[in-house]
């Protein structure tokens, strides 16, 4: 499978380095754009699969060059993750009603950002995520939807089969309640966070069916993390 493209419009070098090469890392083929010109520029001469666009440019804005895209019908279907020292909402709204598809604020962490590009890919581009991820003796298959443990099938339900795969993505990280919420059921569904404790309790008894260890870390007042201990 080809290399799933992804432009950096940042004009800050040392942000722009620092994410070429936390991407690069991540297998995602990188170009890099230091102005707004440039990068209606670049994705006009070759269409990348995600753009991460900051808010503040020279020459043409980030929120201009996002109109732009969305304004072409052969680009407007690029998912756009905005990125910003705004932090004020209406800002935030503002963007997103550009047709940014995320928002992060910076400072943010490039292990924050690798996992919106990879929920705003299998949202709007399911084709472009892997198959098929590892981690440890856990094994989950996207497209037959079963995950393995060793060589035992786990069977799981829906939502535990989205909760695993939005925890597999960055193992070790610690998701609060909120952020599990919003990946697996949407910020635009009202679910308590008491749910999400249930879901992961089952997800949990699942994956230690056969007694092979339980990979799901509590962290107190903080939320859960896949490990391999």
């Amino acid at each position: 499978m080809a290399s799933t493209r992804i432009l950096i419009v940042e004009d800050e070098e040392a942000l722009a380095t620092l994410l070429d090469y936390n991407l690069t890392k991540e297998k995602f083929d990188v170009t890099i754009a230091s102005d707004g010109e440039e990068a209606l520029l670049k994705v006009e001469e070759e269409p990348p699969d995600v753009i991460i666009l900051d808010w503040m440019l020279p020459k043409v804005s980030g929120i201009e060059v996002c109109r732009r895209i969305r304004a072409k019908a052969e680009t407007r279907n690029i998912p756009i993750i905005m990125l910003t020292a705004r932090s004020e909402e209406d800002d935030r709204i503002r963007g997103l009603e550009t047709g940014a598809d995320d928002y992060l604020t910076k400072p943010f962490s490039t292990k924050e950002l690798i996992a919106r590009v990879r929920a705003v890919l299998r949202r709007i581009r399911p084709g472009l995520i892997e198959d098929k991820v590892q981690f440890s003796d856990i094994e989950i298959d996207r497209v037959s939807h079963r995950v393995m443990r060793g060589d035992k099938e786990i069977h799981l339900g829906p939502t535990e089969f989205r909760l695993l795969d939005h925890l597999i993505q960055n193992p070790g990280r610690v998701y609060s309640r909120e952020q599990l919420l919003n990946a697996v059921w949407g910020s635009d569904v009202f679910v308590e966070l008491r749910t999400v404790d249930v879901h992961i309790g089952r997800l949990r008894k699942a994956l230690n069916k056969y007694n092979q260890g339980d990979p799901i870390r509590t962290v107190r007042s903080a939320g859960y993390a896949l490990d391999s201990e």
